[in-house]
């Protein structure tokens, strides 16, 4: 195939990132510099960097972002792992992934339903002799429903790296008297790191941006970058403030990636004791 042909073969591409990536962006960074009044302005961008308001803003954003992350990847990788071990692994990964078909607003809903004054968990403490609680619009609870959501898509790329893993090597670690905690340090860790990455970056760069949680499961109490950006879009009309912080969660999501991004000396080969 020449490489006329492969040009054809990639101009559609080349449409699709044109119209649906490089345009909105540069109309975000556009519209960053408009004020409310529709004039040219710089005062979106330094309002966002001297406001207390939008670097704490920031800040929530990456601790929520930060814990969802950290939360997904405790569940996600045993799992993983003991899938891998198990016979009918396709089958359990099944089950596990069934919830991704479901609708995020859906499940959202369903949450609110279990964590209300009358759901069925307060009903269950109601029973036990606890009382009802306030389980609902709490930071417990947003992070419960974002964890929830979000594991997986930290399991799979995770589950997949794990199972790439040729079993030779773990033959050739057994033999050499390795325990299986020596091999799962020194050969399955290093080598799943690649599938580590990738579940960082599906989880953490959406979590920066979550805003439909924040109200329904939050109350909006959890303020969070996305929160902000549809107040501005939607509430108060203010589309350059908006653009800016837009701009600024583009700005984290690709230094998170890069961050993330990238082989590591741990996976070029099996690890050293």
């Amino acid at each position: 195939m020449t490489s006329k042909q492969n040009r054809l073969l990639f101009f559609p591409y080349f449409i699709w990132i044109g119209l649906f990536v490089l345009i909105p962006i540069g109309l975000l960074v556009y519209q960053s510099f408009i004020g409310i009044d529709g004039a040219f302005t710089l005062d979106n961008i330094l309002t966002y960097f001297t406001s207390a308001t939008y670097l704490t803003m920031t800040l929530q954003s990456f601790i929520y972002a930060f814990l969802i992350t950290v939360i997904t990847l405790l569940i996600s990788y045993p799992t993983a792992y003991f899938l891998t071990q198990t016979k009918r692994k396709d089958l359990w990964m099944l089950l596990l992934i069934l919830p991704t078909w479901i609708n995020v607003l859906l499940k959202a809903y369903a949450f609110i339903g279990l964590l209300s004054q009358d759901g069925s968990v307060n009903g269950f403490f109601d029973w036990i002799g606890l009382g009802r609680q306030q389980l609902l619009f709490t930071n417990a609870s947003f992070l419960l429903v974002a964890t929830y959501i979000e594991i997986p898509f930290m399991l799979l790329p995770i589950y997949n790296a794990i199972e790439e893993i040729d079993p030779n090597l773990l033959n050739a670690s057994r033999d050499l008297g390795a325990s299986s905690w020596e091999s799962f340090k020194n050969v399955i860790f290093p080598l799943s790191l690649s599938g580590v990455r990738s579940g960082i970056q599906v989880v953490f760069i959406p979590s920066l941006s979550l805003f439909m949680l924040t109200r329904l499961i939050g109350g909006n109490r959890v303020i969070t970058l996305g929160t902000a950006i549809e107040q501005h879009f939607l509430v108060t009309q203010n589309w350059g403030m908006g653009s800016t912080i837009g701009i600024v969660l583009i700005v984290l999501m690709v230094l998170t990636m890069i961050l993330t991004t990238g082989r590591k000396k741990g996976e070029k080969g099996v690890g050293r004791s």
